[in-house]
């Protein structure tokens, strides 16, 4: 039967958003520990509340694998003489080795019979080998933010209190500093009576539960939810819930105690959003809403201690959202008094990069540009993308937004309204920030996803433009989301444009302000988005080759860059289809050189190159027709019609002829084809059986 690993870290309190990232960390140490000593397990478990990181592993040997060593020694006719004796050859490898001659034993290799000498190495007991592994494990965590304390040279996330170390309810000592590992934890903080010596995992979670700590997140989590939805059922509520909120309440107390209180019902004047984001982003509480979503005076806050008189606990925390929705009702009632438009010209005074200028300089920016993009792709909304571009930022210079930077967007929506612009423009100043985070929602009308992609251009433009390109370490300007959220824009709404037009455009309104030149930024930039659109396929599944055969050819306008794609990886998946792809990248690497060349007709000397150059004008014909249409399925198929064509050409004309006028017409022949095919996707890259 397998033993039992508990590992517990007890720490000072650890920020929530860290927790999860640590307990997976945990995890990989641990694996990659075990399998380092040889020693193998079952399962494995980690928990964690803000006090301690806990990893628990079952089914554990007791003992590491042992090792088979092998050591060649000399061949076989050398070791021995005719009459099958040791030779000194033997002797000395056998002593060499520790082992008797008699005890080595022969292999048979590439190179002929060897001696070998074989050595089992037994392997070392699991608990004495954790007294240095778990020390490595424990000080191998790597943190966003880590810490030193006192006169420790130990850095962790928050200083270590207590260690608790048991194998098969036996105490793994070891010290890191000084501090001793042991049998013992320690409750809640402020309900239990303090340490708690353990046995074993069951032992422990029991313990725990009678002081208070419930050390699964999983059950902490339903615990909360079950609780918070009964605290809302009290007022005839609901809680609207926040997944993200809850995740983060779960890792921000030991054992949750659910409490409900109220706030005064005239801030539910204040828009919705503001009054959900100052619960929420600064207090962590939880909002309450009607059946029909309308918010309700009451909120339910998820506390890490039961007080004596919670009644004290519930008016603190009603003092603290009111001192915040009154801040917000005097930001909001002061806002008012100020036009949005009239805000427009207060960006001056912001700066958006010290390089590029003002926020107002990025506004009139990708203004114009998000026009230029109307005008060419829906004309009749481009005085409504003049007015929502021009007034989309005005919010951040407002007092609202100062206080919660979160409403930016939100807020400028609602003060749009109140100043009485039209719904369309309103949700197009907020959706224009959309989509902010992978799986967002899009802009939901062309307003917005024209004026989303201006500016999230403009930023890509502008940080190339004066050497702001991310790096693996950071991406402090979120270029590598802002083109992500263009290109979904472009290809959920089929939006058909060309991106070097659109660069090209934008790179003209910077004027003096980018320090490289604009073929430099622009190339820069289109690789850029050529890269995260090829990871952006490949992750939504595409093989490799076909995304890079069609990227291959050109990418200018996405959207009929992904529907040849699509069509190249169904038809690739055609049975007959390999033998097809050989033959288009015959034509293609032969003829590399030779495209576009022109073909004389009247210089064909064999049967077959004039009936390739048939096939090649009456598949040709066709296929413009179908390009035409953006039929690429049925483009594909036509160009099957070449193959037997192309077989028989290879199979009995010599394209290298020794006369240079008909070897180079064969080849500007193959050149032409090849070109046809580029059309969709260079072949050659193609991985083919």
């Amino acid at each position: 039967m397998g033993k039992e690993l508990l590992l517990e870290i007890g720490t000072e309190e650890i920020p929530a958003r860290f927790t999860p990232r640590a307990l997976e960390n945990l995890a990989d140490l641990m694996k990659r520990e075990l399998e380092a000593l040889r020693v193998d397990f079952e399962e494995m478990r980690t928990l964690g509340t803000p006090r301690r990181l806990v990893l628990w592993a079952g089914g554990m040997s007791e003992f590491q694998k042992d090792i088979l060593e092998k050591k060649l020694g000399p061949p076989k006719h050398q070791a021995f003489d005719n009459r099958g004796r040791p030779t000194r050859a033997a002797e000395g490898f056998a002593t060499a080795q520790g082992i008797r001659v008699e005890d080595l034993e022969t292999v048979t290799t590439e190179k002929g019979e060897y001696l070998c000498a074989v050595r089992r190495q037994r392997g070392g007991e699991t608990a004495d080998l954790l007294r240095e592994g778990l020390p490595r494990v424990i000080t191998s965590l790597s943190f966003v933010k880590s810490m030193r304390w006192g006169s420790s040279s130990l850095r962790f996330m928050r200083p270590i209190h207590w260690i608790l170390a048991l194998f098969d309810g036996q105490v793994i000592p070891f010290q890191l500093e000084n501090i001793d590992s042991g049998d013992g934890t320690y409750g809640h903080r402020f309900m239990s009576s303090g340490f708690l010596r353990v046995k074993g995992f069951a032992d422990y979670l029991k313990r725990l539960r009678q002081a208070s700590v419930v050390v699964d997140p999983e059950e902490r989590k339903r615990m909360i939810e079950k609780e918070i939805q009964q605290a809302a059922q009290k007022v005839s509520g609901k809680i609207l819930m926040n997944r993200e909120l809850l995740d983060e309440v779960m890792y921000l107390v030991e054992y949750p105690v659910v409490i409900l209180g109220d706030f005064e019902k005239e801030f539910l004047t204040l828009p919705k959003e503001v009054i959900v984001h100052a619960m929420e982003d600064h207090q962590r509480y939880f909002p309450v809403v009607n059946i029909q979503g309308d918010l309700l005076p009451h909120f339910v806050c998820v506390c890490n201690t039961r007080a004596t008189d919670m009644g004290v606990v519930i008016r603190g925390n009603e003092r603290v959202l009111r001192a915040r929705l009154s801040d917000a009702r005097f930001f909001f009632d002061e806002d008012r008094k100020i036009p949005l438009e009239k805000k427009v010209e207060d960006l001056k005074e912001v700066i958006f990069q010290a390089k590029l200028g003002t926020s107002y300089d990025k506004v009139m920016r990708f203004r114009s540009l998000a026009c230029f993009l109307a005008r060419k792709m829906t004309p009749e909304v481009e005085e409504s993308v003049d007015r929502a571009a021009f007034l989309c930022k005005a919010d951040l210079v407002t007092g609202m937004v100062g206080e919660f930077p979160g409403l930016q967007g939100i807020m400028g929506r609602e003060y749009a309204l109140l100043a009485g612009e039209s719904r369309e423009i309103a949700e197009a100043i907020y959706e224009h920030y959309l989509p902010a985070f992978a799986g967002d929602r899009l802009p939901s009308s062309p307003i917005g996803d024209f004026i989303s992609i201006a500016d999230k251009l403009d930023t890509i433009v502008g940080c190339f433009g004066v050497g702001l390109i991310p790096t693996g370490a950071g991406d402090p300007f979120a270029l590598r989301r802002h083109a992500l959220g263009i290109l979904n824009i472009l290809l959920e709404k089929r939006y058909r444009i060309s991106l070097r037009e659109v660069v090209d455009r934008n790179l003209e309104l910077f004027k003096e302000k980018l320090e490289l030149s604009p073929q430099e930024i622009r190339d820069s930039v289109l690789e850029f988005f050529r890269q995260r659109f090829q990871n952006f396929l490949i992750s939504k599944g595409f093989p490799h080759d076909a995304v890079e055969a069609v990227l291959e050819v050109g990418f200018d306008d996405i959207v009929d860059c992904q529907d040849r794609i699509v069509a190249l990886a169904e038809v690739k998946e055609r049975k007959g289809f390999s033998p097809l792809a050989v033959a288009f990248k015959r034509v293609v690497n032969i003829s590399r050189e030779y495209r576009f060349r022109e073909v004389v007709p009247s210089r064909f000397r064999e049967d077959e190159e004039k009936m390739l150059h048939k096939a090649f004008l009456e598949v040709g014909g066709r296929l413009d027709n179908l390009l035409r249409e953006r039929d690429y399925r049925q483009s594909l198929t036509e160009l099957r019609q070449l193959k037997e064509p192309v077989d028989r050409f290879f199979d009995r004309v010599l394209v290298m002829d020794k006369d240079k006028t008909t070897r180079e017409n064969r080849l500007a022949l193959l050149g032409q084809i090849a070109d046809l095919f580029s059309k969709i996707a260079d072949f050659s890259k193609i991985v083919t059986e």
